[in-house]
């Protein structure tokens, strides 16, 4: 049961998205937990349970460089942490951001999850910041490739692992962004100048922690102060973040972006 207050937030959050000329999103795993793809710190998180794994996942990006044929063996011999993402199906959250995203109220979408679910769900103009777990990337040149471009098992089995980049002929890796490495370039720039631009952010399931991903909220409102524009940065969240602490944003909706999301796309509809 969604309270009054609540309620009341939802209307008013369907009012900002219809004035504002330019609005954004920024999502996170409080979006993706929704359709059964575990967070990675939480209660019951990938990490919390599996200390040894998050030991792991810090040295991947090493390993890469340092060994790019074994980061694919042990990548194409071990599981998948996050279990089977192609099972998992997008939620309401999902479909509401598609929605808004077709109506013409939101123009792009900057996700930190991987599971490509929104796009699956129909966002069209996405930027995926941390990469996409069921696409490759060229580790020197950026270039994106499609599962099905290389014959991954074939490779291992002939020993002429890593795949080469058909553009550069750099070692290809996945395109999920590890710890230490950079973000891709193009998807950095392009998430700065969003924030930027934009006169509306949502932000919807993150804790706001991870950087730099964290810094484009705070961006949006430096940016804007120093222009004397206005910006207006909802948060729907389960609980408060710094960015509710800091006063970063201007209010947030406290629920889960499965049941929030579908209900402002009503109030606008």
């Amino acid at each position: 049961m969604i309270s009054s207050d609540t309620e009341s937030l939802i209307q008013r959050a369907a009012r900002d998205l219809s004035r504002a000329k330019y609005a954004i999103a920024l999502t996170g795993a409080g979006i993706s937990t929704e359709s059964g793809i575990p967070d990675f710190r939480g209660p019951s998180g990938v990490w919390t349970r599996n200390p040894e794994a998050e030991r792991k996942a810090y040295q991947s990006y090493e390993r890469f460089r340092a060994d790019p044929a074994q980061y694919w063996e042990e990548r194409l011999r071990g599981p998948s942490l996050l279990g089977n993402l192609e099972n998992m199906q997008p939620n309401p959250g999902h479909a509401a951001l598609a929605e808004l995203e077709t109506l013409g109220v939101l123009q792009w979408v900057i996700t930190q999850n991987i599971d490509n679910l929104h796009r699956r769900a129909g966002n069209q103009n996405l930027l995926e910041y941390h990469g996409n777990a069921f696409r490759l990337r060229c580790a020197d040149c950026n270039a994106r490739y499609e599962p099905q471009d290389y014959d991954l098992k074939r490779l291992l089995a002939e020993g002429r692992l890593p795949p080469r980049c058909r553009q550069c002929g750099g070692p290809v890796k996945s395109d999920v962004v590890h710890f230490g490495e950079p973000i891709p370039e193009d998807v950095a720039r392009q998430s700065l100048d969003e924030a930027g631009r934009c006169d509306l952010m949502l932000i919807c399931g993150t804790s706001a922690v991870v950087y730099p991903f964290a810094y484009l909220p705070r961006l949006a409102r430096e940016r804007h102060a120093r222009k004397g524009e206005a910006v207006t940065i909802i948060e729907i969240n389960a609980d408060p973040t710094p960015l509710t602490e800091e006063e970063i944003s201007d209010y947030i909706i406290q629920g889960r972006t499965g049941e929030i999301l579908p209900k402002i796309v009503e109030a606008i509809r």
